[in-house]
């Protein structure tokens, strides 16, 4: 299969969507008018808008957001800030937001956003007046009833707070709703920050269990060290686990007798990078990759594993703490070793189901305490991937498959139940 596709078609985050959705629409000879409406965006909106630069200068920013289905409820999704977003990236992602919402069955479609820029080079006022004309630019498309956009990639609190500032501006009214990952003070919830984190830690637990692997001394490698990577490793070691290695994209550390965290998030937060920690030795971030280990994360960017590395891997289980980090190239090659993957459909989907949770608060104006924040995400998640499992062993595919099957027949039936509107 490798052979007869070229890289860039392999890593190209659309088609490797809609090769997952073909493959489950075709297992579950889903209606082929239904898979017709599944197998596109019900709205992909593009805005080009000019933001007026820190020394005058005028520049035109390019952004999008894409709604891939609302049957269940409104779009979800969060808007990311990169030099690299692209259309087909947007939609990949949006639709993957649909099926990810499914498996965890809370009550939203998929969605998701980005804006073409370098916030890096950019200064916070310019990101600041971006954001707010980006908001405007897309207004008419955003609520809570919807599309509730969230942080992700390059964007954060700070961001949702201009989001949902410029919005209610425009509502003339104060609309906590139509975001989340919020600062607290403003209709946030507790337990958001390290949600997608946590719902790594009860994935990670749950297909230890599944397969009878004792959890003290689990050996885990983690590929990113931002929200999702740092929150996955602090709360995997206070479990337990031993993280042996961190790979960032400027360079890795590895320590087989396992890394300490806490020491390592006091470094990052003193340093500003992992780099020059003295409780590991440096390493070669995709040498990481390829290392023994029971657990690999991968919990940063997209196609981290490709058909260039994935025969390499050295891991009994795989857990995609990111969107898309696996080809299905890569998939096949991972079945064909025997590696238990925890799709990031599932393995991820703490986030947006603590997402949900805030958005409940805001509608309810009523905010949980943290411990219920933990308790009721536990549950969710713990179910999901029963569900997901159950799927596997009855229709006899992989986790991943499974996990596409059982959203796909979900929001399938939503809209058999509700019908076409003529």
């Amino acid at each position: 299969m490798a052979s007869t596709i070229t890289l860039e078609q392999e890593i190209n985050p659309w088609e490797a969507q809609s090769a997952r959705f073909d493959f489950a629409a075709r297992k579950l000879n889903l209606d082929p008018g239904l898979w017709k409406v599944l197998s596109s965006p019900s709205r992909e909106i593009i805005v080009h808008f000019p933001v007026t630069m820190d020394d005058g200068r005028i520049e035109l920013f390019t952004g999008y957001r894409v709604q891939h289905s609302i049957a269940r409820g409104p779009g979800k999704g969060g808007i990311r800030y990169s030099p690299d977003v692209s259309l087909d990236e947007v939609r990949a992602l949006a639709s993957w937001m649909t099926w990810k919402c499914a498996v965890v069955n809370i009550p939203f479609g998929g969605a998701k956003g980005g804006v073409i820029c370098d916030p890096r080079k950019m200064s916070q006022g310019e990101i600041e007046r971006l954001t707010r004309r980006y908001t405007s630019e897309i207004i008419e498309f955003i609520g809570p009833e919807k599309d509730v956009p969230a942080p992700d990639v390059n964007t954060n609190e700070q961001t949702m707070a201009w989001i949902m500032d410029t919005y209610s501006m425009h509502m003339r009214q104060t609309v906590t709703s139509v975001v989340t990952g919020k600062p607290l003070n403003i209709g946030g919830s507790r337990g958001r920050r390290e949600a997608t984190g946590r719902g790594v830690l009860v994935v990670c637990d749950k297909s230890l269990a599944y397969l009878k692997i004792p959890v003290q001394d689990c050996r885990v490698i983690i590929q990113g060290f931002g929200n999702v990577g740092s929150n996955s490793a602090r709360l995997l070691a206070l479990k337990g686990y031993k993280v042996i290695g961190i790979a960032e994209y400027d360079g890795g550390l590895y320590n087989p007798a396992g890394i300490d965290i806490g020491k390592l998030l006091e470094h990052r937060e003193r340093n500003g990078s992992i780099h020059g920690f003295k409780g590991a030795e440096p390493f070669d971030s995709a040498a990481l990759l390829e290392t023994e280990t029971d657990i690999l994360i991968p919990a940063a960017t997209e196609n981290v594993l490709t058909s260039r590395n994935a025969e390499r891997v050295r891991t009994r289980i795989l857990v995609e703490g990111a969107n898309g980090p696996t080809t299905a190239v890569a998939d096949d090659i991972l079945a064909e070793k025997g590696v238990f993957v925890v799709p990031d459909i599932l393995a991820n989907s703490g986030g947006v189901t603590a997402s949900y949770f805030e958005w409940v608060q805001d509608r309810m104006g009523y905010f949980w305490n943290e411990s219920t924040v933990i308790e009721r995400l536990e549950e969710i998640l713990s179910n999901s991937f029963d569900d997901v499992i159950r799927y596997a062993e009855t229709h006899g595919v992989n986790n991943r498959i499974a996990a596409y099957m059982l959203a796909i027949d979900r929001v399938a039936f939503t809209i058999k139940q509700r019908g076409i509107y003529a």
